[in-house]
Protein backbone atom coordinates (compact mmCIF):
# COMPACT_ATOMS: atom_id res chain seq x y z
CA UNK A 1 0.00 0.00 0.00
CA UNK A 2 1.32 3.42 -0.94
CA UNK A 3 1.83 5.79 1.99
CA UNK A 4 1.64 9.54 1.71
CA UNK A 5 1.33 12.60 3.90
CA UNK A 6 -1.86 14.61 3.83
CA UNK A 7 -2.50 16.99 0.98
CA UNK A 8 -5.59 18.88 -0.05
CA UNK A 9 -5.78 17.46 -3.59
CA UNK A 10 -7.48 14.22 -2.60
CA UNK A 11 -8.95 13.71 -6.04
CA UNK A 12 -5.43 13.12 -7.39
CA UNK A 13 -4.48 10.62 -4.67
CA UNK A 14 -3.39 7.17 -5.91
CA UNK A 15 -6.16 4.60 -5.47
CA UNK A 16 -5.63 2.66 -2.23
CA UNK A 17 -2.99 5.05 -0.83
CA UNK A 18 -2.69 5.44 2.92
CA UNK A 19 -2.72 9.01 4.18
CA UNK A 20 -0.82 9.89 7.35
CA UNK A 21 -1.83 13.09 9.12
CA UNK A 22 0.78 15.83 9.43
CA UNK A 23 1.14 15.60 13.22
CA UNK A 24 1.49 11.80 13.09
CA UNK A 25 3.93 11.88 10.16
CA UNK A 26 6.10 14.42 11.95
CA UNK A 27 6.06 12.35 15.16
CA UNK A 28 7.02 9.17 13.32
CA UNK A 29 9.80 10.99 11.50
CA UNK A 30 11.26 12.24 14.81
CA UNK A 31 10.72 8.89 16.62
CA UNK A 32 8.17 10.51 18.95
CA UNK A 33 5.84 7.87 20.48
CA UNK A 34 2.52 7.43 18.67
CA UNK A 35 -0.64 5.57 19.75
CA UNK A 36 -3.26 4.40 17.27
CA UNK A 37 -6.94 4.68 18.19
CA UNK A 38 -9.83 2.97 16.41
CA UNK A 39 -12.89 4.67 14.99
CA UNK A 40 -15.53 1.92 15.17
CA UNK A 41 -16.10 2.65 18.85
CA UNK A 42 -16.80 6.25 17.82
CA UNK A 43 -19.35 5.44 15.13
CA UNK A 44 -20.86 2.22 16.54
CA UNK A 45 -19.76 1.75 20.14
CA UNK A 46 -21.02 4.90 21.84
CA UNK A 47 -24.15 7.07 21.46
CA UNK A 48 -24.08 10.68 20.37
CA UNK A 49 -22.82 13.11 21.58
CA UNK A 50 -20.75 10.97 23.97
CA UNK A 51 -18.89 9.38 21.07
CA UNK A 52 -17.30 12.58 19.74
CA UNK A 53 -16.59 13.93 23.22
CA UNK A 54 -14.81 10.74 24.25
CA UNK A 55 -12.89 10.49 20.97
CA UNK A 56 -11.48 13.96 21.59
CA UNK A 57 -10.81 13.16 25.24
CA UNK A 58 -8.93 9.95 24.36
CA UNK A 59 -6.68 11.91 22.02
CA UNK A 60 -6.07 14.52 24.73
CA UNK A 61 -5.17 11.83 27.27
CA UNK A 62 -2.61 10.34 24.90
CA UNK A 63 -1.04 13.77 24.42
CA UNK A 64 -0.89 14.41 28.18
CA UNK A 65 1.13 11.22 28.61
CA UNK A 66 3.71 12.38 26.08
CA UNK A 67 2.59 10.58 22.93
CA UNK A 68 0.80 11.58 19.72
CA UNK A 69 -2.67 10.15 19.01
CA UNK A 70 -3.44 8.67 15.60
CA UNK A 71 -7.15 7.94 15.23
CA UNK A 72 -7.63 5.71 12.19
CA UNK A 73 -10.53 5.70 9.75
CA UNK A 74 -11.49 6.05 6.09
CA UNK A 75 -12.68 9.32 4.59
CA UNK A 76 -13.82 9.51 0.98
CA UNK A 77 -12.16 6.20 0.16
CA UNK A 78 -8.81 7.22 1.65
CA UNK A 79 -7.58 5.21 4.65
CA UNK A 80 -6.21 7.74 7.11
CA UNK A 81 -3.89 7.37 10.10
CA UNK A 82 -4.43 10.53 12.09
CA UNK A 83 -7.90 11.91 11.52
CA UNK A 84 -8.16 15.68 11.84
CA UNK A 85 -10.95 17.46 13.73
CA UNK A 86 -13.24 17.60 10.69
CA UNK A 87 -12.71 13.90 9.90
CA UNK A 88 -13.34 12.93 13.51
CA UNK A 89 -16.63 14.81 13.60
CA UNK A 90 -17.67 13.25 10.29
CA UNK A 91 -17.09 9.71 11.58
CA UNK A 92 -18.93 10.52 14.82
CA UNK A 93 -21.98 12.23 13.34
CA UNK A 94 -22.59 10.93 9.80
CA UNK A 95 -25.42 8.42 9.50
CA UNK A 96 -24.73 4.99 8.06
CA UNK A 97 -20.95 4.91 8.51
CA UNK A 98 -19.99 1.28 7.80
CA UNK A 99 -17.69 -0.81 9.97
CA UNK A 100 -14.57 -1.73 8.00
CA UNK A 101 -12.50 -4.78 8.82
CA UNK A 102 -9.33 -5.62 6.90
CA UNK A 103 -11.22 -7.44 4.15
CA UNK A 104 -13.43 -4.37 3.55
CA UNK A 105 -10.69 -1.77 3.06
CA UNK A 106 -10.01 -2.29 -0.63
CA UNK A 107 -13.68 -2.34 -1.64
CA UNK A 108 -14.51 0.71 0.48
CA UNK A 109 -11.55 2.59 -1.01
CA UNK A 110 -12.56 1.65 -4.56
CA UNK A 111 -16.10 2.94 -3.92
CA UNK A 112 -14.88 6.14 -2.26
CA UNK A 113 -16.66 5.36 1.01
CA UNK A 114 -16.33 6.80 4.47
CA UNK A 115 -15.74 4.10 7.07
CA UNK A 116 -14.93 3.37 10.70
CA UNK A 117 -12.10 0.89 11.21
CA UNK A 118 -12.43 -2.10 13.51
CA UNK A 119 -9.62 -3.37 15.74
CA UNK A 120 -8.36 -5.54 12.87
CA UNK A 121 -8.39 -2.77 10.27
CA UNK A 122 -6.94 -0.21 12.69
CA UNK A 123 -4.07 -2.53 13.65
CA UNK A 124 -3.41 -3.30 9.98
CA UNK A 125 -3.28 0.36 8.92
CA UNK A 126 -1.32 1.41 12.01
CA UNK A 127 1.32 -1.21 11.21
CA UNK A 128 1.47 0.06 7.61
CA UNK A 129 2.34 3.48 9.05
CA UNK A 130 4.95 2.07 11.43
CA UNK A 131 2.98 2.51 14.68
CA UNK A 132 3.66 -0.03 17.45
CA UNK A 133 0.97 0.75 20.07
CA UNK A 134 -2.79 0.68 19.72
CA UNK A 135 -5.42 1.37 22.40
CA UNK A 136 -8.98 0.13 22.20
CA UNK A 137 -11.81 -0.87 24.52
CA UNK A 138 -12.34 -4.58 24.00
CA UNK A 139 -10.85 -6.99 21.51
CA UNK A 140 -13.08 -9.00 19.20
CA UNK A 141 -13.07 -12.75 19.66
CA UNK A 142 -14.92 -16.03 19.42
CA UNK A 143 -18.66 -15.56 19.73
CA UNK A 144 -20.84 -17.75 21.87
CA UNK A 145 -22.23 -20.71 19.90
CA UNK A 146 -19.45 -20.24 17.34
CA UNK A 147 -19.51 -23.99 16.73
CA UNK A 148 -22.77 -23.42 14.90
CA UNK A 149 -22.31 -19.88 13.58
CA UNK A 150 -18.54 -19.90 12.84
CA UNK A 151 -18.58 -16.32 14.11
CA UNK A 152 -14.98 -15.49 15.01
CA UNK A 153 -13.68 -11.93 14.85
CA UNK A 154 -11.05 -11.10 12.24
CA UNK A 155 -9.22 -9.27 15.04
CA UNK A 156 -7.61 -12.53 16.14
CA UNK A 157 -6.20 -13.66 12.79
CA UNK A 158 -5.05 -10.12 12.02
CA UNK A 159 -3.08 -9.91 15.25
CA UNK A 160 -1.28 -13.12 14.30
CA UNK A 161 0.29 -11.31 11.32
CA UNK A 162 0.40 -7.67 12.44
CA UNK A 163 3.25 -6.29 14.61
CA UNK A 164 1.17 -4.04 16.85
CA UNK A 165 0.70 -4.25 20.62
CA UNK A 166 -2.95 -3.78 21.56
CA UNK A 167 -3.89 -2.44 24.99
CA UNK A 168 -7.43 -3.57 25.73
CA UNK A 169 -9.68 -4.58 28.62
CA UNK A 170 -9.85 -8.16 27.40
CA UNK A 171 -12.69 -9.11 25.10
CA UNK A 172 -16.27 -8.02 25.48
CA UNK A 173 -18.13 -10.20 27.99
CA UNK A 174 -20.73 -11.01 25.34
CA UNK A 175 -18.09 -13.31 23.77
CA UNK A 176 -16.70 -16.74 24.66
CA UNK A 177 -13.63 -15.69 26.62
CA UNK A 178 -11.96 -19.13 27.13
CA UNK A 179 -12.42 -19.99 23.45
CA UNK A 180 -10.95 -16.62 22.45
CA UNK A 181 -7.85 -17.21 24.58
CA UNK A 182 -7.48 -20.69 23.10
CA UNK A 183 -7.68 -19.22 19.61
CA UNK A 184 -5.03 -16.60 20.42
CA UNK A 185 -2.77 -19.37 21.73
CA UNK A 186 -3.30 -21.43 18.58
CA UNK A 187 -2.45 -18.40 16.43
CA UNK A 188 0.71 -17.77 18.44
CA UNK A 189 -0.33 -14.34 19.71
CA UNK A 190 1.20 -13.60 23.13
CA UNK A 191 -1.16 -12.36 25.85
CA UNK A 192 -0.22 -10.72 29.14
CA UNK A 193 -2.19 -9.02 31.87
CA UNK A 194 -1.05 -5.64 33.12
CA UNK A 195 -0.19 -6.28 36.78
CA UNK A 196 -2.48 -9.32 36.80
CA UNK A 197 -2.56 -12.99 35.81
CA UNK A 198 -6.31 -12.81 35.23
CA UNK A 199 -7.71 -11.88 31.83
CA UNK A 200 -9.94 -8.78 32.07
CA UNK A 201 -13.65 -9.15 31.40
CA UNK A 202 -14.28 -5.75 29.75
CA UNK A 203 -17.05 -4.43 32.03
CA UNK A 204 -15.67 -6.70 34.77
CA UNK A 205 -12.20 -6.67 36.30
CA UNK A 206 -11.86 -10.45 35.98
CA UNK A 207 -13.33 -12.53 33.16
CA UNK A 208 -12.80 -15.73 35.16
CA UNK A 209 -10.00 -16.90 32.84
CA UNK A 210 -6.30 -16.90 33.74
CA UNK A 211 -3.38 -15.83 31.56
CA UNK A 212 0.12 -17.29 31.71
CA UNK A 213 2.00 -14.00 31.85
CA UNK A 214 1.79 -10.54 33.34
CA UNK A 215 3.80 -7.35 32.87
CA UNK A 216 4.29 -5.33 36.03
CA UNK A 217 4.91 -1.86 34.63
CA UNK A 218 5.16 0.14 31.42
CA UNK A 219 8.88 -0.52 30.94
CA UNK A 220 8.39 -4.27 31.22
CA UNK A 221 5.60 -4.10 28.65
CA UNK A 222 7.87 -2.07 26.35
CA UNK A 223 10.68 -4.59 26.80
CA UNK A 224 8.30 -7.40 25.85
CA UNK A 225 7.32 -5.55 22.66
CA UNK A 226 10.96 -4.94 21.79
CA UNK A 227 11.93 -8.54 22.48
CA UNK A 228 8.97 -9.89 20.53
CA UNK A 229 10.34 -8.16 17.45
CA UNK A 230 13.51 -10.26 17.79
CA UNK A 231 12.32 -13.58 19.25
CA UNK A 232 8.62 -13.82 18.46
CA UNK A 233 6.88 -15.05 15.34
CA UNK A 234 7.51 -12.77 12.38
CA UNK A 235 5.11 -9.81 12.28
CA UNK A 236 3.10 -10.98 15.29
CA UNK A 237 0.97 -8.77 17.53
CA UNK A 238 0.76 -8.66 21.32
CA UNK A 239 -2.33 -8.39 23.55
CA UNK A 240 -1.97 -6.48 26.84
CA UNK A 241 -5.02 -6.92 29.05
CA UNK A 242 -5.61 -3.85 31.22
CA UNK A 243 -8.34 -4.51 33.80
CA UNK A 244 -10.47 -1.87 35.42
CA UNK A 245 -9.97 -1.51 39.18
CA UNK A 246 -12.72 -3.43 41.00
CA UNK A 247 -14.24 -0.23 42.32
CA UNK A 248 -14.75 0.98 38.73
CA UNK A 249 -16.21 -2.19 37.21
CA UNK A 250 -19.88 -2.74 36.44
CA UNK A 251 -21.75 -4.35 39.32
CA UNK A 252 -21.33 -8.09 38.59
CA UNK A 253 -24.95 -8.94 39.44
CA UNK A 254 -26.23 -6.18 37.18
CA UNK A 255 -23.79 -7.30 34.49
CA UNK A 256 -24.98 -10.90 34.54
CA UNK A 257 -28.62 -9.85 34.40
CA UNK A 258 -28.00 -7.52 31.46
CA UNK A 259 -25.99 -10.18 29.64
CA UNK A 260 -28.74 -12.79 29.98
CA UNK A 261 -31.38 -10.35 28.77
CA UNK A 262 -29.24 -9.25 25.84
CA UNK A 263 -28.42 -12.78 24.71
CA UNK A 264 -32.08 -13.80 24.88
CA UNK A 265 -33.11 -10.78 22.81
CA UNK A 266 -30.26 -11.44 20.36
CA UNK A 267 -31.48 -14.97 19.77
CA UNK A 268 -35.12 -13.91 19.51
CA UNK A 269 -34.33 -11.30 16.84
CA UNK A 270 -31.77 -13.53 15.08
CA UNK A 271 -29.14 -10.77 15.01
CA UNK A 272 -25.89 -11.92 13.36
CA UNK A 273 -22.49 -10.85 12.09
CA UNK A 274 -21.32 -7.26 12.47
CA UNK A 275 -24.62 -6.25 14.08
CA UNK A 276 -24.14 -8.45 17.15
CA UNK A 277 -21.72 -6.29 19.13
CA UNK A 278 -23.45 -2.89 18.70
CA UNK A 279 -26.81 -4.55 19.39
CA UNK A 280 -25.63 -6.10 22.65
CA UNK A 281 -23.81 -2.95 23.77
CA UNK A 282 -27.03 -1.00 23.32
CA UNK A 283 -28.97 -3.64 25.23
CA UNK A 284 -26.42 -3.42 28.04
CA UNK A 285 -26.85 0.35 28.17
CA UNK A 286 -30.63 0.01 28.40
CA UNK A 287 -30.60 -2.82 30.96
CA UNK A 288 -28.07 -1.07 33.22
CA UNK A 289 -29.69 2.36 33.03
CA UNK A 290 -26.60 3.83 31.38
CA UNK A 291 -24.13 2.39 33.91
CA UNK A 292 -22.42 0.23 31.26
CA UNK A 293 -21.83 3.34 29.13
CA UNK A 294 -19.95 5.04 31.95
CA UNK A 295 -17.86 1.90 32.49
CA UNK A 296 -17.13 1.77 28.76
CA UNK A 297 -15.86 5.34 28.90
CA UNK A 298 -13.56 4.51 31.82
CA UNK A 299 -12.20 1.55 29.88
CA UNK A 300 -11.32 3.70 26.86
CA UNK A 301 -9.70 6.39 29.01
CA UNK A 302 -7.63 3.89 31.02
CA UNK A 303 -6.41 2.06 27.93
CA UNK A 304 -5.49 5.25 26.08
CA UNK A 305 -3.41 6.40 29.06
CA UNK A 306 -1.65 3.06 29.47
CA UNK A 307 -0.91 2.66 25.76
CA UNK A 308 0.62 6.15 25.69
CA UNK A 309 2.80 5.39 28.70
CA UNK A 310 4.02 2.15 27.13
CA UNK A 311 4.69 3.98 23.85
CA UNK A 312 6.81 6.52 25.74
CA UNK A 313 8.69 3.71 27.50
CA UNK A 314 9.25 1.94 24.18
CA UNK A 315 10.61 5.11 22.59
CA UNK A 316 13.00 5.52 25.55
CA UNK A 317 14.27 1.96 25.11
CA UNK A 318 14.85 2.57 21.42
CA UNK A 319 16.87 5.72 22.11
CA UNK A 320 18.64 4.36 25.19
CA UNK A 321 17.18 6.95 27.55
CA UNK A 322 16.38 5.97 31.11
CA UNK A 323 15.39 9.25 32.79
CA UNK A 324 11.62 8.81 32.36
Amino acid sequence: MAVRKRDTARVNAPLGSLEIGDEVAEALGRAVPVVALESTLISHGLPRPDNLELAREAEDLVRREGAVPATVGMVGGIPKVGLDAVDLELIATREGIPKLSVRDLALAAAKGCHGATTVAATAHLAAQAGIKLFATGGLGGVHREARESWDVSADLATLARTPVAVVCSGVKSILDVPATLEQLETLGVPVAGFRTRRFPGFYLTDSGSPVDWSVENEEEAARAILTLEELGPERCGFVIGNPLPEREQLDPTLHDRALRAGLEELKRRNVRGKDVTPFLLERFREETGGASLEVNKRIIRNNARLAARIAVALAALHTGERDW
